[in-house]
């Protein structure tokens, strides 16, 4: 069988400071009628930018995209123009960006973005704007309208989305991440392309949603035949979708053939190391190994990691004898955080967003209390109400004694100094006009500590070694930085004042598996070192598992149950629970 698409010796390079630099070292692939590829890799091994030049929508001054051929339906496309492009991309090759906030346009409703993917525009490319617009092709096309929206309904229901009439009339920041997930798929379908690139559409997603949107995506190729390219770094999702998978690093393709042959019996070191990073469902590591162990062939294999960094079950019911033999050091007690929702020209307020309804939980010193549930459970709104970065409606929250709902604004900035929080996006969270040294210099400025600026310097540095970055970054910017560095940055920046307490909202949620696991590491070890406390709130069940004492599962506001890490993921006794861990991608 002939492939629909088939990249012979793909060269990409990149101009860095008036010099040309090779990024892809030249790489081959297929994609079947039918059949998924899998592109795995870490960030910057080449598997989202590969895809993009088969496009052509790398910017053409910045990069030179090379190839003996690009082949799409036996036609050669990698000399194709702009104009060539723009009759090739969504009719016979389309592509699922990563982001789909990003992806979308905030200023048009949904449905309006769909419906101008399914005009036919050729007539403004041929044609000048003024006489395009004097002609009768634009009074055509208004005509044609109704019919187009008739059939982005029709792929609005194809693709699940609830209640597609009220979708295609709401903006983006309306919808949640998968229903954008969705508008972006179904952007992407609307032309019938033969190839879908699919590039990583599920990271940062909840496993239930990424489950269902795994599914629709397997079904909507068995509609269609198309070929599919599926991008990822993450093996489990690979496990589930994809029929072949390429292994790439640094520009290069370092093993490549069936999905069961390379995740069952992975060949090259690095492949081995992405495997093995991904925190295990079935038994517990005292750390998770890294890529670079297994290249430095520190490790061979699962099994010698297995052996040597196994934690038996005797061993840490010891650990939680001890944990649990103290006061706690956090009470939640019937906790509420509702927002009212107002109508009427006087704003009276017809009912409540229970995002935080009656919960109650002990945190104990030194314990990793893992809170997990889908997005609007209303699990990061606990986080903030616990901070008061939210203001509880009702209930308490006692910190080593004092009910922190009744502090002043004095008293709770000490209490910030006591409890901190690590963001889910470390891009954000910081300040893109001060330098890194300074944006974790600025809380002890702000309480108090280290009032010395050449002490307060050295132990910024100080902390930039504790969390595995160099002194010398003390000056260097947050766009610097690749993402696992930012979040490392987030996490100095929590320590700087000695907290106590410290709340990680999804932050290792969009990392690599190889990042996440230099960071979860990190994290657990600070937390040996420091006595630290935990509330590690995430939809990752598996590194919820890996990092937890116990876990807290959340569904609408409420607790739904509560249990030992272990024995929640063993024997779950709730409904949700069960479906929460049956929706895990398991390599």
């Amino acid at each position: 069988m002939n492939p629909l698409l088939k990249v012979n010796n793909l060269r990409i390079s990149f101009c860095r400071d008036s010099q040309w630099q090779e990024a892809v070292h030249g790489i081959d692939f297929e994609v079947f009628e039918g059949k998924t590829l899998g592109i795995v890799g870490e960030s910057g091994s080449g598997k989202s930018v590969s895809n993009l030049a088969v496009m052509q929508l790398l910017d053409r001054r910045k990069s030179k995209i090379e190839s003996d051929s690009i082949l799409l339906e036996n036609k050669d496309i990698s000399h194709y123009n702009d104009d060539q492009m723009s009759e090739i991309r969504g009719r016979h090759i389309a592509m699922i960006f990563q982001e789909p906030m990003t992806s979308l346009n905030p200023v048009y409703k949904c449905g309006f973005q769909v419906l101008e993917a399914c005009r036919d525009v050729t007539p403004v490319a041929s044609q000048g704007i003024q006489e395009f617009r004097n002609s009768g092709i634009q009074e055509k096309s208004r005509k044609n309208d109704l019919e187009s929206k008739r059939k982005v309904l029709e792929l609005f229901e194809k693709v699940k989305l609830p209640n597609p009439e009220i979708i295609f009339d709401k903006y983006p920041h309306e919808l949640s991440g998968g229903q954008k997930q969705r508008v972006m798929i179904a952007m992407a379908l609307i032309s019938n392309p033969k190839v879908l690139i699919a590039d990583e559409p599920t990271t940062a997603l909840d496993v239930t949603v990424q489950k269902e949107i795994l599914k629709l995506l397997k079904e909507l190729q068995r509609e269609n035949g198309m070929g599919m390219i599926f991008i990822t770094h993450d093996l489990g999702v690979v496990s589930e979708i994809a029929d072949d998978v390429i292994v790439m690093n640094k520009g290069v393709i370092v093993e490549k053939g069936k999905t069961h042959d390379i995740l069952n019996n992975p060949q090259h070191p690095y492949t081995k190391g992405l495997i093995a990073c991904r925190p295990p469902l079935d038994y517990r590591l005292e750390r998770l190994p890294v890529v670079k162990e297994f290249l430095d062939g520190k490790w061979s294999d699962n099994n010698q990691v297995k052996n040597e960094l196994l934690i038996t079950d005797e061993e840490r019911n010891k650990q939680h004898e001890l944990l649990y033999s103290q006061e706690p050091i956090l009470k939640v007690e019937n906790l509420r955080t509702w927002y009212p929702l107002r109508k009427g020209v006087f704003g009276r307020t017809y009912d409540y967003i229970k995002s935080v309804d009656d919960v109650s939980f002990d945190v104990y010193p030194g314990e990793t209390l893992g809170l997990v549930g889908e997005s609007g459970c209303g699990k990061t709104t606990l986080g903030r109400s616990i901070l008061r970065l939210v203001e509880p409606t009702s209930g308490n929250v006692i910190f080593e004694g004092r009910d922190i709902t009744k502090l002043n604004n004095k008293e709770l900035r000490e209490y910030r100094k006591q409890a901190q929080i690590v963001f889910q996006d470390p891009y954000s969270s910081l300040n893109p006009r001060i330098c890194i040294g300074d944006s974790i210099a600025e809380p002890m400025l702000v309480h108090g500590i280290e009032k010395d600026a050449k002490k307060r310097r050295e132990r910024v540095c100080r902390l930039l070694e504790e969390v595995g970055l160099e002194a010398s970054h003390y000056q260097r910017y947050p766009h610097e930085f690749s993402g696992g560095q930012r979040q490392r940055i987030c996490i100095a920046r929590a320590l700087a004042v000695n907290p106590k307490l410290i709340i990680c909202d999804e932050s290792v949620s969009a990392l690599d598996v190889s990042v996440q696991a230099q960071v979860l590491n990190l994290i657990n070890r600070l937390k040996k070192e420091f006595h630290f406390t935990y509330i590690f709130i995430s939809h990752d069940l598996s590194v919820v598992r890996f990092m937890s004492d116990r876990v807290v599962v959340m569904y609408n506001g409420k607790i739904q149950e509560m249990n030992e890490a272990d024995a929640l993921f063993n024997n779950p006794q709730n409904d949700y629970t069960k479906k929460l861990i049956a929706a895990v991608c398991k390599v």
